[in-house]
């Protein structure tokens, strides 16, 4: 049987002929002159309605595709859609040998023969998995980020895939919200270097590469404000906090050339974002200059419906297309609604080709078009996926995002022999929940626990009870999890070994599955029994180190309080239990910071450290009784655990902050020094943070913002001077219209190891 493949285009003429032949299409390649551009614009000559409206929909993996072909139903039309080339791309299809059926049935069996771009859900990892991403941004560190990022790219491009859904950059102040887990924090600053870190890792310099795949930014924009902390909800935020807090991220994100952007859950300013044309087109594609695409989140377009925005299917797909959505994730809108229409005038032909052209831009960068099987190398998947080097790395990104919290007494580090240890916990000998949430690639209850990792340190007697369950049921995507409240038998037993032990650590905090999507919290304290659990163990034995493992902050006072040491190890991904022995016992000098404020209270959120200034700020005199001021009357305004904060076995001292102007003009750029020594016993590294306050302007600034840090390893009694450059990018703002602008007036500057340092000095910017 004759097949019609895609059109050779020949440049030199700038002609299009189409031909038949027996040649497999992956072999046929472009002339390497070629222009992207060009190429486009012959295959978008050649494309029916239909087929243009195919290039904007993805579906999601319904069969086994290597296995029969399905006989009816839903799933037999997607795999006719398949075939008469309506589908661009697909989503949670993976492993060579899947990813290279579905392509070949797109690329031999459609009229076009244009391959599919296949994306997936990367968000820490591919089977390999690095610390979740919040964890990550404890470590500050930018290098090991992006190469956390490179090694997820290179072993799911390696398994077939080419598009991950990540890097999540939502900013967020509420830790309510289970997707916290998935961002950077509540800083800017911060989440945009992260953007920029966690993109470039991704698509490396040249996204043809074989091991690199498309970045997909999201949410745009808004999701890490959903009111009350509930996903799905609406955010309700003004254009001051929307262009200097929530946007930055995603602006950075496309400096870094991130080829997609996918839009959120939520609605802004009484919009949905999948049908916001203001942040879609005039923002993200205008103003920004984005060339990439825009994917709406898993059916997302079809929920405009349930939102009340539009009233059926075919105003739903008008609203959706003509804001600038460029591909429809599993709502099956575009396909059944947005061809009549275009025939029937309520969106322009032109609109569809603009998306079109963005996504056939991405696939032929990709080199789909080259080789639609250039991802399905058997050999290299299994070179590449738990290579050796790439278990090292991520254990080495699980010791960086180690956040020591408390350590009274210096009872950390651990003596390496001679001591009885009662390990003590329902996450303590857990290979599943130190994962964490969003690793769909990889394989249940392959993470090294706790327990194994200090049974490596094999001159120290452990004694291991569980004392708690905590969940009943350890699954991703059921309805709940089952949390223990009820059975405490397992407490005694905990106690008993804890009597007689040099040492006791306790493993607490979250199951893996209790962050991520869909998993709100209203309280966030120790979920279940943990806190009856701690309690009781503390009555005999005082001597506890307290590990956390958790996806969000946690509510903790009564441990700050009593738990001499205290440390936050997050959700670490395959090699957490031996990062968290390797701290324990101090052959890693724990250097991580927050990424995101511990409260005192729920009641606090949102709690952030970059808060406003109030018109009645200040505490009152001493003797004072007036209580007119901004302020709780059953808790302290300040954070258990500040932004920026995190201890070292070793400590650190700043002195001789020193300023080169005391005043700038608007263009100028301020150069800053600072002396930081190591004053303690341990060779160690440091955060070094730099904040400025903004005295006075035409809209209210914050209290303090991060506008600079720097990692400095230190040895024991050593001394660096830091050099800091603050200029118009970091002295500026956007204002309530969105415009940026740098006003003269008076600033402090901070440098220090937390968002509490008090070592300052102060400058002006003059007319």
């Amino acid at each position: 049987m004759k097949k019609t493949f895609i059109l050779s285009i020949v440049i030199s003429s700038m002609t299009l002929a189409s031909f038949t032949d027996t040649k497999p299409k992956q072999m046929r390649k472009f002339p390497p002159h070629d222009d992207i551009e060009k190429k486009i614009d012959s295959l978008l000559a050649l494309m029916t309605l239909e087929e243009k409206v195919g290039q904007m929909v993805q579906y999601n993996g319904f069969w086994d595709v290597t296995g029969p072909t399905p006989k009816g139903g839903n799933t037999k039309k997607k795999y006719e859609d398949l075939r008469k080339g309506r589908v661009g791309s697909m989503l949670t299809v993976r492993g060579t040998k899947e990813v290279r059926a579905v392509q070949k049935i797109v690329t031999e069996e459609s009229r076009l023969g244009i391959p599919l771009i296949i994306g997936f859900d990367v968000i820490h990892g591919y089977k390999t998995l690095s610390p979740i991403p919040l964890a990550e941004a404890a470590s500050w560190d930018l290098e090991a980020i992006e190469k956390s990022a490179k090694i997820a790219a290179a072993e799911a491009a390696a398994s077939g895939i080419n598009w991950t859904f990540a890097p999540m950059v939502d900013i967020s102040r509420d830790p309510r919200w289970g997707r916290v887990m998935e961002g950077a924090g509540e800083d800017p600053y911060l989440g945009s270097k992260i953007a920029k870190a966690r993109v470039s890792g991704f698509q490396g310099k040249d996204l043809s590469d074989p091991l690199t795949v498309a970045a997909c930014t999201k949410h745009f924009a808004g999701y890490g404000f959903a009111e009350a902390g509930r996903e799905y909800n609406k955010a309700d935020l003004g254009t001051i906090t929307l262009h200097n807090i929530v946007l930055p991220p995603f602006k950075a994100a496309v400096e870094a050339g991130s080829r997609t952007f996918m839009t959120g859950f939520n609605e802004l300013n009484g919009i949905p974002v999948t049908a916001n044309k203001h942040l879609l087109r005039d923002i993200l594609k205008k103003e920004w200059n984005f060339d990439g695409f825009v994917v709406s989140d898993w059916a997302s377009i079809e929920e405009l419906m349930t939102w009340g925005y539009t009233k059926d299917r075919a105003e739903t797909a008008v609203r959706a297309a003509n804001a600038g959505v460029d591909m429809d994730m599993e709502g099956n809108i575009y396909i059944e609604e947005l061809a009549q229409m275009v025939k029937a005038g309520k969106v322009k032909e032109e609109i569809l080709d603009e998306a079109v052209r963005r996504i056939l831009r991405v696939k032929f960068e990709l080199g789909l078009f080259e080789d639609p099987y250039k991802y399905c190398d058997p050999e290299r998947e299994k070179e590449v996926i738990g290579n050796p080097a790439h278990i090292e790395a991520v254990r080495d990104m699980a010791k960086k995002s180690i956040v020591l919290l408390k350590n009274e007494n210096n009872l950390l580090p651990l003596q390496k022999k001679k001591q009885t240890i009662a390990l003590i916990g329902p996450l303590a000998d857990e290979n599943n929940s130190p994962l964490g949430s969003w690793r769909l690639g990889s394989d249940d209850h392959t993470g090294v626990s706790l327990k194994t990792g200090l049974e490596a340190y094999s001159k120290n007697k452990i004694n291991y009870a569980k004392g708690v369950e905590l969940v009943s049921n350890d699954a991703q995507f059921t309805k709940e999890l089952h949390i223990n409240t009820t059975d405490a038998t397992g407490i005694q037993e905990a106690v008993e070994i804890a009597k007689n032990a040099d040492v006791v650590i306790m493993a607490l905090g979250e199951h893996g599955f209790m962050t991520g999507e869909g998993r709100s919290r209203t309280n966030i304290d120790l979920p279940g029994l943990q806190q009856e659990l701690l309690e009781a163990v503390y009555e005999v034995n005082k001597n506890i180190v307290l590990v956390l493992q958790n996806g969000r902050p946690l509510t903790i006072n009564w441990a700050d309080q009593h738990i001499p040491a205290i440390v936050e190890a997050w959700q670490l991904g395959s090699q957490s239990g031996h990062a968290i022995a390797e701290v324990l016992y101090g052959d890693y000098n724990p250097s991580g910071k927050l990424p995101m404020t511990f409260p005192r209270s729920v009641g606090q959120i949102p709690i952030y450290y970059n808060h406003k200034r109030t018109g009645r700020p200040v505490d009152p005199a001493p003797g004072d009784e007036q209580v007119f001021w901004s302020h709780y009357i059953d808790e302290e305004n300040t954070p258990l655990y500040p932004f920026g904060f995190g201890l070292s076995y070793t400590e650190f001292s700043y002195k001789k902050l020193q300023l080169d102007k005391k005043e700038i003009n608007n263009n100028e750029k301020l150069q800053l020094s600072v002396e930081v020594s190591n004053t303690g016993n341990y060779d160690g590294r440091e955060v070094v943070q730099l904040y400025i306050q903004d005295l006075y302007g035409s809209i209210i600034r914050p209290v303090k913002e991060l506008k600079g840090f720097e990692l400095v390893n230190l040895k024991k009694g050593e001394t660096q001077t830091l050099s800091f450059e603050l200029g118009p990018k970091e002295l500026g703002f956007y204002n309530e219209t969105g415009e940026y602008v740098i006003e003269p007036g008076e600033f402090k500057v901070f440098i220090g190891g937390s968002s509490q340092t008090s070592l300052e000095d102060s400058f002006s910017i003059i007319e």
